[in-house]
């Protein structure tokens, strides 16, 4: 079964103004998305088309360090609020700061700074905003898995909350009452009337076929009591206990919500896009359809009772975890007013949905879809296809959808792809045999298509705009020791395809924007994201042949858009690690895709961007950041607005300009340690630690914390494996001591 509502069919016909809580409120920010609907839509016009290209740098913000190191990879929006802004950043910590300059109002620390070693490798997406007379709370869910309460005038823990103004998630997360090891997030918790909902995430490469579940818990705003809780893997007598085979729903973890959840407001309703069950390539472990993992679902805020759900992929094993916010907003079809929710994926779908009763707004097929023929894998005989709107990108595998730029790059295009096994979508992880197959070819990639970065609406004409990345990814199991693993299989590393000579896999654009009617479910336009990369427009085999490096898109970036009026906004740069893309923040003019200015900013684009209204002046704000460029907050603006007293400040954190490394390895330390790099690491992160063009990875040039660096190595992160459970104690550590002293800094490698 794969969607149940627990109301009748409701279509709502609406008549004059759009409801208040479709996009930005007032001229603030009240969520990553803008509004509880996620829309990413400002109404605010005073930057226009007749003025955008005057846009300038206003003020930049330096962000916190993230322990004893810079940040390289700020990926938070600022709420604006009553006349402030609030930003996560550093340690778990929370700043307070001035609209119209970037000067620091209040910095809240917590105590302790840590409550558990996750590394700090991807920092919180935004807070939580609950209001209530003269009273306003900002909340953060944090990497260290606390939920947290700070008084939004003072700065402060609010200690009526929880423990001292926290609560530690991972205390009984498990239906039995019983606490989990580490739970952590980097999306904020979603606010609904008095109730705080909170997701968490396990452990991200968990060691055995025994995970942290991401049950989702709403808690009292003012103290922290557990309200509700709901079991993303239902126990037994709940609704969806029966899609889970044996013992599966004993053991099986994940299941959470990655991404950021979305609340009507008028409803109470909150909607939870939920990932997949572990592990992400093989479900030999946990057969059945695995209700409610990969599924849209609609609960009570205000009492955590199922509403409706959807199942957007049965018995998933390509990590096609719905990946945004879903979009609330209204639209017309047929003459009918409908209020509809919107769930982008990965695969390069939406779903779209009567956000009261879960009926879907266009027909979702059941198609058939290939069969697995690994031991003990099961997989689902259908998927479901929406058959509108139509697919943003090509699906599965297509030849002619290869590099093509003269014969010869064809021709190694062709051979690259032999490597894989190759077929529509949903073709089924495959094993990594030696002078075989690579495992399968999965297109889009499990990391879009679509992504976190979600997708902007418009709630006054119903059009939405998607940002997507077109880059076919490996899905891969290899066979595991026994000794380290109770697994039957083994997720191989993410790995994106690569084409010949550095070029990627596929014809371009690389990256591209859509925008699509929602009242038609038609696309309207679609348009690359910026030129080829430098590394492509310069690469000696693409001379003289004609090509339009000017319209193929920046490869592997994901940018977040922000909606206007009038206008369109999208950095050319993006992404979930590393820093891929340029320094360009472009404007377009929504109706037609076309590029109405560029602005070139001081660092590349790292995190979502937002705008407010404050004193007289529109301002576009955006995180900023690169493995050799500490991140900071910079502000756009009209020059009426440029302050001069605000620039960046000349002290950096402690470290920054450290290049020296002193090493303790031998001289055969070293040489053993760099060819475990050079047949682990140098794949995705560069011979020399500096990563590769047309990768994700990071660069590791200012890895110096030697604790966290064999943390991250040992347990794995969201795009690389836990080499615990293919490497040994020693040569972890071997690995971890190269890492840090062994590669030359960021400075070195330029």
């Amino acid at each position: 079964m794969q969607k149940k509502s627990l109301m009748p069919l409701l279509m709502i016909t609406l008549a004059g103004p759009l409801p208040a809580q479709y996009g930005a409120p007032d001229g603030e920010w009240h969520t990553w998305g803008g509004d509880h609907g996620f829309t990413r839509y400002t109404a605010l016009d005073q930057i226009n088309a007749s003025n955008v290209q005057q846009l300038q740098v206003v003020w930049r913000w330096k962000a916190l360090p993230l322990g004893n190191r810079p940040d390289s990879n700020l990926k938070a929006t600022p709420l604006m609020v009553d006349g402030v802004l609030y930003v996560p950043s550093g340690q778990h910590q929370v700043v307070a700061l001035d609209p119209a300059t970037g000067q620091q109002i209040w910095r809240f620390d917590p105590d302790p700074s840590s409550v558990a070693e996750r590394g700090l490798g991807l920092g919180s997406r935004a807070l939580g905003l609950w209001q209530s007379g003269d009273e306003t709370r900002l909340f953060h869910n944090t990497l260290d898995g606390r939920l947290i309460s700070i008084d939004a005038q003072t700065g402060l823990a609010d200690p009526e909350f929880g423990d001292n103004g926290s609560v530690l998630l991972r205390e009984g997360l498990y239906p039995d009452g019983s606490d989990a090891e580490s739970v952590g997030s980097s999306s904020p918790p979603a606010v609904v009337g008095d109730v705080v909902v909170a997701q968490v995430v396990g452990t991200i490469t968990a060691p055995n076929k025994e995970v942290t579940p991401g049950h989702i818990r709403g808690y009292d705003v003012r103290t922290g009591e557990l309200v509700w809780r709901f079991n993303t893997v239902p126990q037994p007598g709940e609704f969806g206990h029966d899609t889970w085979d044996g013992d599966s729903w004993r053991y099986t973890g994940n299941t959470g919500v990655w991404s950021m959840m979305s609340v009507d407001t008028e409803t109470g309703y909150i909607y939870l896009p939920v990932e997949a069950g572990s592990n992400d390539f093989y479900g030999g472990h946990r057969t059945g359809d695995n209700l409610f993992s990969q599924s849209l679902v609609c609960l009570d805020g205000r009492t955590g009772q199922l509403v409706w759900h959807y199942q957007l992929t049965h018995h998933d094993l390509w990590d096609y975890d719905p990946p945004s916010a879903p979009i609330l907003g209204d639209i017309t079809v047929n003459g009918v007013r409908i209020k509809t929710v919107t769930q982008l994926t990965k695969q390069g779908m939406s779903f779209v949905f009567d956000r009261v009763t879960g009926e879907p707004v266009w027909p979702i097929e059941e198609r058939a879809v290939p069969q697995s023929e690994v031991p003990g894998e099961q997989t689902s005989a259908t998927q479901p296809f929406p058959s509108l709107p139509p697919p943003y990108l090509p699906q599965g595998y297509h030849e002619a959808d290869l590099i093509d730029f003269t014969s010869e790059i064809r021709a190694e295009a062709l051979a690259i792809a032999s490597q894989y096994v190759r077929g529509p979508l949903y073709t089924p992880p495959t094993p990594m045999r030696e002078g075989g197959t690579q495992g399968t070819w999965v297109n889009p990639g499990y990391q879009g298509g679509a992504n976190w970065n979600g997708a902007a609406f418009d709630p006054q004409t119903g059009m939405m705009f998607v940002p997507l990345r077109n880059a076919p990814m490996s899905a891969a199991l290899q066979e595991p020791d026994p000794a380290r693993t109770n697994w039957n299989y083994l997720r191989a590393p993410s790995v994106f395809i690569q084409g010949p000579r550095g070029l990627p896999i596929v014809r371009p654009p690389w990256s591209l924007v859509t925008a699509t009617d929602m009242n038609r479910a038609q696309h309207t336009w679609s348009r690359s994201i910026g030129p080829a990369s430098d590394y492509i427009r310069d690469h000696p085999d693409l001379q003289g042949l004609n090509l339009d490096f000017d319209n193929m898109g920046h490869p592997m970036i994901r940018p977040s858009p922000l909606l206007t009026s009038g206008l369109l906004f999208m950095a050319e740069a993006g992404n979930l690690s590393g820093d891929p893309g340029g320094p360009m923040f472009r404007a377009y003019d929504k109706s037609t895709g076309d590029v109405l200015a560029e602005i070139e900013l001081p660092i590349k684009a790292s995190g979502a961007p937002m705008s407010y209204f404050h004193k007289g002046h529109q301002y576009i704000v955006i995180a900023v950041a690169t493995a050799e460029q500490p991140a900071e907050l910079v502000a756009l603006a009209l020059p009426g607005a440029a302050v001069s007293a605000t620039q960046l400040p000349t002290s950096l954190v402690s470290g920054d300009q450290q290049d020296e490394r002193p090493s303790t390895l031998t001289p055969a330390s070293l040489a053993q340690a760099g060819q475990l790099f050079a047949v682990h690491c140098a794949a995705c992160h560069g011979i020399q630690g500096q990563g590769i063009p047309g990768g994700s990875a990071p660069s590791l040039g200012n890895a110096r914390d030697l604790q966290q660096v064999r943390a991250m190595i040992s347990s794995g992160a969201v795009e690389m494996p836990a080499f615990a459970l293919r490497l040994s104690a020693q040569d972890i550590d071997l690995l971890s001591q190269f890492v840090v002293e062994g590669l030359p800094s960021s400075a070195a490698v330029e």
